[in-house]
């Protein structure tokens, strides 16, 4: 069964010019049974989604993700387990530590997106996971094939995946139409719900990954320069700093809680 694993909805992520009914279009256009929606800080694509579920096309499987910004190891894909919403992952800031003990605490999985992508956001161009390399042995999967990054970023990724025996999984990373349905992830069983690909992606689920760079011109680099990078991570941070109050509050709750008796829920 055929996903892409990391979606940008234009309902979800500013960024995005691609509405997720579009998405759902092409990509079942193009032989995928299903896509991961990955919206940046939000679920906005996924909830537009399950609002307008009768206007979309059918046997076709939505299931919701997000790409999270940690405050000191860049972009995590997270995927949480059907009955569970924690509004914390729309506050981005978190530490990667914290980030990993809450998303399994809830039973869901995380691992880096893009690991040697853009430098502004991507975990082994930050500080933390260059000094803490064992830090890996915490992540389930990780990202080994992205449309939008160089062959060798890719290549990396994968030698990555297989230095810390992690299953990979490939996303296309689109925020514009074009590049919908650019990468895959095959899994060798039937997946209908978060929990499914949890359980599969733990078990080694992952028969094939992969996919087609995208064209890699000369303007691409701008977003590597020097200026670029930390103008990112200081916008990154600003807002991470903004959210702390609401996010400790968030956490306080989420510490409060027991989910090996109450497991369901939005926190």
């Amino acid at each position: 069964m055929k996903f892409d694993m990391h979606c940008h909805t234009s309902e979800g992520s500013i960024d995005s010019r691609v509405p997720i009914a579009d998405y759902v279009s092409v990509l079942k256009a193009n032989g995928f049974g299903g896509m991961l929606v990955t919206d940046h800080d939000s679920y906005g694509g996924y909830y537009y989604w399950k609002k307008h579920k009768k206007e979309m096309p059918d046997d076709f499987v939505v299931l919701k993700g997000i790409e999270y910004d940690t405050k000191d190891a860049g972009h995590f894909i997270v995927i949480m387990p059907d009955d569970i919403r924690l509004h914390v992952l729309e506050l981005r800031g978190m530490g990667v530590n914290q980030l990993t003990r809450i998303v399994h605490k809830y039973g869901g999985i995380l691992g880096p997106a893009h690991p040697f992508g853009m430098r502004s956001s991507s975990a082994m161009f930050c500080h933390k996971m260059k000094v803490h390399t064992d830090l890996m042995y915490n992540f389930d999967f990780l990202e080994g094939f992205n449309t939008c990054e160089r062959v060798r970023s890719n290549l990396l990724a994968r030698e990555l995946a297989a230095r810390y025996d992690l299953q990979c999984i490939g996303g296309s990373d689109a925020h514009r139409i074009k590049y919908v349905g650019t990468a895959y992830t095959d899994f060798d069983t039937e997946i209908t719900c978060n929990n499914d690909i949890i359980e599969s992606i733990r078990t080694g689920g992952v028969a094939a990954f992969g996919g087609k760079e995208r064209y890699y011109k000369k303007e691409h680099n701008k977003r590597n320069w020097f200026a670029t990078t930390w103008s990112f991570k200081a916008f990154n941070r600003s807002l991470g700093i903004l959210y702390t109050p609401y996010r400790k509050h968030k956490i306080r709750n989420i510490r409060k809680d027991n989910p090996q008796h109450k497991n369901r829920g939005t926190v």
